[in-house]
């Protein structure tokens, strides 16, 4: 597959993670020749130092990880079991590189959430494909958390009447049900009904019920 750049979301970055400097340059060689952009760290802790630096909510460009099992110091293992914490994984999918050793360890680690394991020595083509599916993945996975964050946005500008009037509406209720229930007029539900559709930019209660559906995926 050819990664498309979203043109919503910031140019993707590759992360590099091994103690290696020559396969930390050959890999982003690799990506270069591919025009995908690259950062690499010697150890797990230092990109554990980067991420301390990041804010919440962080990436919100698209990103993947490729990451080395065996490192000095925290292994592979370790930074992936902390990033699973931190529930990264949807919006920085992690790609492990193994030697034949640690086949069985990565294979458990995908079960565990990881995209991908990689044997080195890695063939080129194979490996960007990956690349390029997990960073498709992340843009998947951060534009549905923009879109859970505006609708976050719209709920918490309803007032409380509001919210009433769309519970209902989404329980597919008629109006004058939710007339009844609230003890409200028929036309003032219609007006909060209005109000409601306005804030959360719907134009129907189909909409409302699919928006707020995504809001809990």
């Amino acid at each position: 597959m050819t990664f498309t750049t979203d043109p919503r979301l910031g140019l993707p970055t590759v992360y590099l993670v091994d103690d290696e400097d020559v396969v930390r340059d050959a890999l982003a060689w690799l990506l270069r020749s591919r025009r995908l952009l690259s950062e690499g760290f010697a150890s797990a802790e230092a990109f554990e130092a980067m991420l301390a630096t990041r804010p919440a909510g962080w990436p919100t460009s698209p990103a993947c990880l490729l990451l080395d099992v065996r490192m000095p110091g925290t292994s592979g293992l370790v930074l992936f079991e902390r990033l699973v914490e931190r529930k990264l994984l949807d919006a920085l999918p992690v790609i492990f590189l193994t030697g034949h050793g640690d086949v069985p360890t990565a294979v458990a680690a995908v079960k565990r959430g990881a995209f991908d394991f990689v044997e080195k020595p890695f063939a080129d083509n194979a490996l960007v494909d990956r690349i390029e599916q997990a960073l498709a993945k992340s843009t998947d996975a951060i534009l549905k958390r923009r879109e859970r964050d505006a609708v976050e946005r719209r709920l918490a500008e309803l007032t409380d009447r509001e919210r009433d009037v769309m519970r209902l509406v989404v329980e597919g209720r008629p109006n004058k049900l939710i007339a009844d229930e609230l003890e409200i007029s028929v036309r003032t539900v219609e007006v909060h009904r209005a109000r409601v559709f306005e804030k959360m930019e719907v134009r129907s209660a189909v909409e409302l019920a699919n928006a707020l559906r995504g809001r809990d995926a």
